[in-house]
């Protein structure tokens, strides 16, 4: 198994992958009423940060489902799109069971699995993806075909973006070193829960450094979207919090910003301090830049933790315990 420092140098491998293996799906979205993205954990968040994207561009809904149901309004003019990169997911699996009853309009993203063969059996399009990546850090992979598979539907012109995107990774040392300064602003309270506020454009963002804080930090990690949590969310800062503070902030609305503003003033004036990975631009190299930038923060951190990052003994007990009932 690869291990996370080497997915994270390679990063741009997965891209380059990505990049000469698509073949345009040639899908036209005036063929589709609506598009729901599967998947789950490291699968499933490719398509929430997709989705977050996609906001000002897509023409019909875009919805995100990481459960063991598809919704009940799915049918023959919906476009289905799974991820695992296992293929064995059972969620997805289950997922792709009920979907295939109603529509036939299904794309699957995985390395293969029991997803590989159910695709090639039902004759639908599929993307093989190589093996070998912990699912977390395999992001790459689904997030890119994502992508681009949105970007034909809704005539956006994704990999032009992409290929753009591969630049961050050659000034992987300068990124690094962002990580560290802000693990080390961290690290004498390493072990506190990690709080994210973040816009809706950045919502995938934020939930996928949570989920890594948590798995490869073994650290509590909650994100909190604006504006929508922010009137309750502020009505409970009237002390230091005790958590580490990141705000996430695309600067996509003005309105927003003045929250944010507002929230940074409250939260200081009660003692607590903030990281900021400030953006003011709301295209793929600056989600990428934040995603990498923060994925090698829950490395980091891991280490000043000095927990095992690569292993994750609680979801092989979940998986064993699903699989014997």
């Amino acid at each position: 198994m690869i291990n996370h420092e080497k997915s994270l140098l390679e990063f741009n491998t997965q891209l380059e992958f990505v990049l000469s293996n698509y073949d345009s799906t040639k899908l036209a979205i005036k063929n589709y009423s609506n598009v729901v993205l599967g998947g789950l954990g490291g699968s499933g968040i490719g398509a929430r940060i997709t989705r977050g994207f996609f906001l000002d561009k897509a023409n019909c809904p875009i919805e995100v489902f990481s459960d063991y149901f598809v919704p009940s309004y799915l049918n023959e003019n919906s476009l289905v799109i799974l991820s695992s990169y296992s293929g064995n997911t059972e969620e997805t699996l289950e997922m792709f069971k009920q979907a295939i009853v109603k529509t036939q309009n299904i794309v699957i993203i995985c390395s293969g699995g029991e997803l590989m063969e159910l695709a090639k059996q039902h004759g639908l399009a599929y993307f093989n993806v190589p093996t070998g990546f912990q699912p977390r850090m395999a992001l790459g992979f689904s997030l890119g075909f994502l992508l681009l598979i949105l970007g034909d539907l809704f005539s956006y012109n994704t990999r032009k973006e992409l290929e753009e995107v591969l630049e961050i990774y050659k000034n992987a040392e300068e990124h690094i070193e962002t990580a560290k300064i802000l693990v080390e602003t961290w690290a004498p309270e390493a072990n506190l829960p990690v709080l994210v506020f973040c816009d809706e454009f950045l919502q995938g963002v934020a939930i996928r450094f949570c989920q890594q804080i948590q798995e490869n930090a073994k650290g509590q990690a909650y994100a909190v979207v604006i504006p929508e949590a922010n009137h309750n969310v502020t009505e409970s800062i009237y002390n230091n919090l005790n958590v580490n503070i990141l705000f996430l902030n695309s600067k996509m609305n003005k309105r927003n910003d003045l929250r944010f503003a507002f929230l940074e003033n409250l939260l200081t004036q009660n003692f607590n301090s903030i990281a900021n990975l400030r953006k003011n631009k709301t295209n793929l190299y600056s989600i990428f830049k934040s995603i990498y930038i923060l994925d090698w923060v829950s490395i980091l951190l891991s280490n000043v933790k000095k927990v095992d990052n690569m292993s994750v003994p609680n979801i092989d007990k979940l998986k064993q315990y699903l699989s014997d009932n």
